[in-house]
């Protein structure tokens, strides 16, 4: 048996050096609402990605800048994503770290707030990662917050104190977006 998973684990190492240059192709066909792309040429397993702010949110007009790293067994295990720029949401911890479903790891949920199927699944791309990124933007899930600060804020004062971090924050992205 310790053979089947070592063989498993050797061939989606050898199948990921086919797919992340593979989900470098989205750019060919983009998607409204963010771009990827290497850090550095030589290394496929990090990516800069930009995340425009959605219309009609808070984060309109924002460009937040965010690294995807992928670990040498991607996809069996999903990818870290960190936000570079800053931003105050409820689902991003105070360091930029991303903290959705979809890039949980698969299986069951030690805690059962998640439902398997809503966590990692080897077919799940960047793509379906940014399109739920971005509706994470614009629909916070207050009641599972890697920000606890953002999500009481969210919470008890969305038109007011959170909104002014959330104006702050994407006029900072506006400024240093091309730096």
């Amino acid at each position: 048996m310790l053979f089947t998973v070592s063989a498993a684990i050797l061939d989606a190492m050898n199948q990921n050096t086919l797919l992340i240059p593979r989900e470098l192709e989205l750019n060919k066909n983009p998607v409204e609402g963010f771009s990827a792309g290497l850090i550095e040429d030589s290394d496929l397993y990090r990516w800069e990605v930009l995340i425009i702010g959605p219309p009609d949110t808070l984060y309109e007009g924002g460009v937040f800048k965010a690294h995807l790293t992928f670990p040498k067994d991607y996809p069996l295990r999903p990818p870290k994503m960190k936000f570079i720029t800053d931003i105050w949401h409820p689902n991003v911890d105070k360091n930029g770290d991303v903290c959705i479903s979809i890039l949980h790891e698969p299986g069951e949920d030690k805690y059962g707030y998640e439902k398997p199927e809503e966590r990692w699944l080897p077919i799940h791309t960047v793509e379906t990662i940014m399109i739920s990124v971005i509706s994470m933007l614009a629909d916070p899930n207050g009641d599972s917050p890697a920000n606890v600060d953002a999500a009481k804020e969210w919470r008890e004062d969305r038109h007011g104190a959170f909104k002014r971090k959330v104006a702050r924050c994407v006029r900072k992205s506006q400024e240093t977006a091309f730096e």
